[in-house]
């Protein structure tokens, strides 16, 4: 049985308040919408307040290549994810020589070599750890990464996995992009990475908090593939937001969820803590009526979405810190969960 022992986090330097990005918003997009002010007030409902950046708020306005804005990923996903990863060695105790496999996820940029072998030699890791980059599973690839090393200390119980996500959404912005996905997008992205350490169930326990994986379950939904994703134009990564997004949360989610938790007989009720991507309010609120619980389980995921906005697939991963340090009662169930492209779902049953 995989057990989740320690989640380290990194934010980029360059801090802005909503209220600022509403103002840029309003200028960038005004020509475009002759009903700005109508759609403006997406920037306070979803409940964001502050979002950290790799660049500062002027950057976002001019134009840049693709080559530039990954050269400024592949430096910033580097130099974030070595920063996560000391974050959760520390808190663990361990030092690099005690992981065994690097897992590196992202979706907002892309390298070859990959970026974890640029982390690896960062941290001065054993040229001999095994590595594995998981790319494009956008909001879910936290709990897929998760899942994935739950897998494989599941499989080979003596072995540690240090988990990577990091995600520079801002750096994917292009101006010149006037959509109405590009809007909601503005409102609503921010740059970030975590580190999980997830270890088997024979690495000598320590007296420190941890939460057990019981159970995995992925999911990927046919013909959703244009819900959301990128489309790779010169410019780089272009975001695409469908407005059947909530429509298919309302449809897909409850019975996702139900089938997962028949496995082991249980239902929502008997589920007391929500590990939930904040892919945003109205899918946390989605979340809670599916469940047919109290909005209040969700504080975590809402106050992580309050701080920091929504850093794709490493949001969750800021939420499971939270429940990480709170500590979840002996015997007590959770759900991990994210939604991201495809359409697709990752799922994983915790107990404390």
């Amino acid at each position: 049985m995989a057990r989740i022992t320690a989640v380290g986090t990194s934010v980029p330097p360059h801090v802005l308040k909503q209220d600022e990005i509403r103002e840029f918003a309003r200028h960038l997009f005004g020509d475009s919408f002759r009903d700005i002010d109508r759609l403006l007030p997406i920037f306070h409902n979803g409940q964001v307040e502050t979002r950290h950046f790799c660049v500062p708020l002027e950057w976002f306005g001019e134009k840049h290549m693709f080559s530039e804005k990954n050269d400024l990923f592949q430096e910033w996903a580097t130099r974030l994810g070595v920063e996560a990863a000391k974050d959760c060695l520390e808190q663990a105790g361990k030092n690099v020589a005690d992981i065994d496999h690097i897992l590196f996820v992202s979706t907002t940029g892309i390298s070859t070599p990959s970026i974890d072998s640029r982390i690896m030699n960062e941290l001065g890791m054993n040229p001999h750890t095994k590595r594995t980059p998981i790319w494009g599973l956008g909001c879910a690839g936290g709990a897929a990464g998760l899942s994935r090393a739950a897998d494989y200390v599941t499989a080979y119980p003596g072995k540690r996995v240090l988990l990577i996500a990091v995600e520079c959404c801002g750096l994917t912005f292009q101006c010149e992009d006037k959509s109405k996905s590009n809007l909601v997008a503005t409102s609503l992205f921010a740059d970030g990475a975590a580190a999980v350490l997830i270890e088997g169930e024979t690495v000598v326990q320590e007296n420190r908090k941890q939460i057990q994986v019981i159970d995995t379950m992925s999911t990927l939904w046919p013909d959703t593939r244009d819900v959301m994703g990128w489309d790779i134009n010169e410019n780089g990564l272009k975001v695409i937001f469908s407005r059947d997004i909530p429509t298919l949360v309302d449809q897909l989610l409850g019975p996702n969820m139900a089938e997962f938790l028949e496995r082991h007989g249980m239902t929502g009720h008997d589920i007391r803590h929500f590990i939930a991507h904040p892919g945003g309010k109205k899918v946390i609120e989605a979340y809670a009526e599916v469940l047919g619980v109290e909005l209040f389980y969700f504080s975590h995921a809402l106050d992580i979405l309050r701080r920091f906005g929504n850093m794709s697939s490493v949001t969750v991963l800021f939420v499971l810190q939270a429940f990480l340090k709170q500590g979840i009662t002996p015997g007590e169930y959770g759900i991990v969960t994210a939604l991201g492209p495809g359409f697709s779902s990752e799922m994983l049953l915790v107990k404390g």
